[in-house]
């Protein structure tokens, strides 16, 4: 059967009537393939595993958001502690345009979460079922006899199985899998968000890996819109080497070049692009085509890599350059980002504390002395109960704290809201003043310091008072 050959104007998933094509790649081996196979097993399996994995008695990646407490790998967030993943997401965000600059969209076709899945466990368990490609579109056409029927069922009721199992494990990260468990062998009138959450993530995903697939990467992903922005002619990419395959040709013909014409390139990619026809923005960089065309080279006795990663310098005859004004400008705002989220990371406390002012009055005055109250919230953040003491200092000021004589007890990973009073003598009253409030942990290892300011009225109006 002919391969699909669209134009260089028209979608690849697309025909001339402008019905949807449906894309079954061939089933290709070769040395990239190997490696992203590999990769895409360890992908798999950390995302399998991280909700799984204890570090300081709570899962590696634990982002539980009913309580807004953040867990990842040790390290233990609240909701005051958002701020740094606006450094977090920056240095994400430029390590991508970094890595692209270089090397092209190896994140689509390596590491994407929609790739690892659909083109090795979701393709995989179709190819077991269906056969291969020529086989799977003969299915495709054949009328609903109980073979077909029988075959499409039991991919389909696999599918469905394996994306209700994706779906549970992403919410494990959000609730905990004791949590999970715990949901799963209830009814679900206890908890009919969650069910229901259950049920549209799975079908969704169902709806994604079974039938929308490649549509994913080529309408929704704005990720190969912005490749043109992010690459230049020395940025890595999977390319056709022109020169050395045009003209196209027989093999057994003198006067051609190294390229057959027999589209094993085409039939292999999962978007169903011709890479010949140059970079596009619906390769995903995949190299399923360079492994296709190399075997086809290995058989023909001739050198490999007239389809490989190079530069479109490289794939010129040119030289490719690696120090650029793009990588040193990614690179330098990756690093800022980095550093930033590091550092802040590494002040982190397991415990944090905040002071607002009560409502009502900003302050009081009576017959002998002129008083503020004051809120303070303590958060544990660790694994155990802690008895926290709380001190208030102001230089050159006589006051009184009222409200810390028993400490503050917080339960493991609470939070206690407890009211303090700074009273001072009306005699001794000079005017506002800052006071700093000094949170200490029985074993000293959080010290945590917070200002607020001391409100009253003029003191010369006050002490014109009778």
């Amino acid at each position: 059967m002919k391969p699909h050959r669209p134009s260089k104007v028209t979608p690849t998933t697309i025909n001339q009537d402008g019905s949807r094509f449906f894309i079954h790649p061939a089933d290709v081996q070769g040395f990239f393939t190997r490696w992203r196979r590999m990769f895409a097993l360890l992908l798999i399996g950390i995302y399998v595993l991280l909700p799984w994995i204890p570090i300081n008695g709570n899962p590696a990646v634990f982002l539980d958001v009913i309580n807004r407490r953040f867990h990842l790998f040790g390290l233990t967030f609240v909701a005051q502690d958002l701020w740094m993943a606006f450094f977090f997401i920056t240095g994400l965000g430029f390590s991508l345009f970094f890595v692209t600059a270089l090397f092209g969209r190896i994140w689509c076709g390596w590491a994407c979460p929609h790739t690892v899945f659909l083109e090795h466990v979701y393709r995989r368990i179709e190819r077991w079922i269906e056969g291969d490609a020529t086989a799977r579109r003969k299915l495709d056409a054949a009328p609903w006899d109980s073979e077909k029927i029988t075959k499409v069922a039991l991919k389909n009721a696999i599918f469905v199985c394996i994306s209700a199992a994706i779906a549970h494990l992403f919410l494990a990260y959000f609730v905990s899998i004791p949590e999970l468990y715990r949901w799963m062998t209830t009814s679900p009138t206890e908890h009919w968000g969650a069910f229901v959450f259950m049920f549209v993530a799975t079908a969704i995903i169902y709806f994604n890996f079974a039938w929308f697939r490649e549509q994913l990467c080529l309408i929704i992903c704005p990720y190969g819109r912005l490749q043109s922005a992010l690459i230049d002619d020395d940025s890595i990419i999977i390319g056709y080497d022109a020169g050395r395959g045009e003209p196209r040709g027989p093999a057994k013909k003198e006067g051609f070049g190294d390229c057959i014409n027999c589209y094993r390139c085409v039939q292999v990619c999962p978007t169903g692009i011709d890479i010949r026809q140059g970079l596009q923005m619906e390769c995903v960089g995949c190299a399923n085509c360079i492994d296709a065309c190399d075997t086809i080279m290995n058989k023909l006795s001739r050198p490999r890599g007239l389809i490989r990663y190079d530069s479109q310098a490289g794939l010129n005859g040119q030289r490719r350059r690696i120090i650029r004004p793009r990588i040193f400008i990614y690179g330098a705002l990756m690093l800022a980002g980095a550093a930033a989220f590091t550092l802040s990371a590494l002040q982190l406390r397991s415990a944090n504390m905040n002071i607002v002012r009560m409502t009502g009055a900003p302050y009081y005055v009576t017959d002998t002395s002129v008083r503020n109250q004051y809120m303070v919230r303590v958060i544990n953040k660790s694994n155990k109960e802690r008895t926290f003491s709380l001190m208030a200092t102001a230089e050159g000021q006589s006051y009184r704290l009222e409200g810390n004589e028993s400490g503050i007890i917080v339960a493991a990973m609470g939070e206690e809201v407890r009211p303090v009073i700074i009273t001072i003598a009306r005699e001794d009253y000079l005017g506002r003043f800052p006071i700093e409030f000094t949170l200490i942990d029985p074993e000293g290892k959080d010290i945590l310091r917070r200002e607020a300011e001391f409100l009253g009225p003029n003191p010369q109006l006050l002490n014109a008072q009778p």
